[in-house]
């Protein structure tokens, strides 16, 4: 069933009340920038894939400037598959030879970019596909993982170490969508596959973002794997980095990147349930969100806004205060 065909069974205060709940977080995000990490069941699923484009688009129509870092790990390991080629994972990350390298550029760049920057244009023609290697973007340097206290080598696997705005600030004043495929070369000129979730992280950083959204196959950061599937639903950078030890390793790439986002400047960063159709629009425009955020350490967040921590002021002082003032002209 499509959203249009959702909203028409609605009543009329219902989308009166959906639209006032929303205007808050529009008046919060007008004109600021937005890392999107789209990746999990949210790339694969047709419905999903339509309603993440629509959601994208909304973004930006209002006046949010959505750029968007992709992956494409069910793509790369079905196609690795097919050409017989042995695909493994160390710490979470894909070890990539320089045979792998091939496709996995082939598939990020040629494959899942085009095809997303193709379901964004049918709903408007917004969405400019790119990677790490245009325009002096992202520049790597090789990454080794960390297994039981040893380094291991992963290939031709990088990490984010320089990051160039121009070209996504330029798509950006011209009212586009960047939609950036996480590859990278080092200085050398080799290209290395780098994590999205990281390479998300240092764009937002560098981009000075609002935030960053992460999609991802899971609702969140369980608060007791596998004995319980509460999700905890906001978290302080300080406690996210005592807990990073104890992760399992899919979700440590996603939380590392969370800590190292608001580390980086972000006032918050979250990891949300792609499975859920429009799941960008539930996290980025409603009260309860959905996911898991990591803020700031020494923030209060008051409804769509946040502040730094004041002893002895009230929320209610700092809402209407002078932090309010500040928070709003920022």
């Amino acid at each position: 069933m499509s959203i249009i065909r959702k909203a028409e069974k609605l009543s009329l205060v219902e989308k009166a009340s959906i639209l006032t709940e929303a205007l808050p977080w529009l008046e919060t995000y007008a004109g600021k920038t937005v890392v999107i990490k789209y990746g999990g069941n949210a790339m694969i699923d047709e419905d999903l894939k339509a309603a993440f484009a629509q959601d994208i688009v909304f973004m930006k129509r209002c006046g949010v400037h959505p750029v968007v870092v992709h992956g494409g790990g069910p793509q790369i390991s079905a196609m690795l598959d097919r050409l017989g080629i042995t695909s493994e994972f160390k710490g979470g990350l894909r070890v990539t030879s320089p045979e792998a390298m091939e496709i996995v550029r082939m598939v990020l760049v040629g494959q899942v970019g085009r095809d997303l920057v193709g379901l964004i244009n049918r709903q408007s023609a917004l969405a400019v596909g790119m990677s790490g290697e245009d325009g002096g973007l992202f520049t790597a340097t090789k990454k080794l993982a960390r297994i039981d206290g040893e380094e291991v080598d992963l290939g031709l696997v990088g990490e984010v170490s320089m990051v160039r705005t121009e070209a996504i600030n330029g798509l950006i004043s011209a009212g586009r969508i960047p939609v950036v495929a996480s590859i990278a070369p080092d200085r050398h000129g080799v290209v290395h596959n780098v994590n999205a979730d990281t390479a998300a992280a240092a764009l937002a950083v560098a981009l000075q973002a609002d935030r960053m959204v992460m999609l991802t196959d899971v609702e969140g950061l369980y608060a007791d794997w596998p004995n319980s599937t509460d999700v905890i639903k906001e978290l302080p950078a300080s406690e996210l980095r005592t807990m990073l030890p104890e992760l399992q390793s899919g979700m440590v790439p996603k939380m590392e990147a969370c800590l190292k986002a608001v580390e980086g400047g972000l006032t918050r960063a979250t990891v949300t349930d792609g499975r859920v159709p429009h799941a960008l629009l539930l996290e980025v425009f409603t009260n309860a969100g959905i996911g898991t955020m990591v803020t700031q350490d020494g923030l209060v967040r008051l409804g769509s806004r946040v502040f730094p921590a004041a002893a002895g002021i009230p929320p209610e002082e700092l809402a209407n205060g002078e932090y309010a003032a500040e928070e709003k002209k920022s």
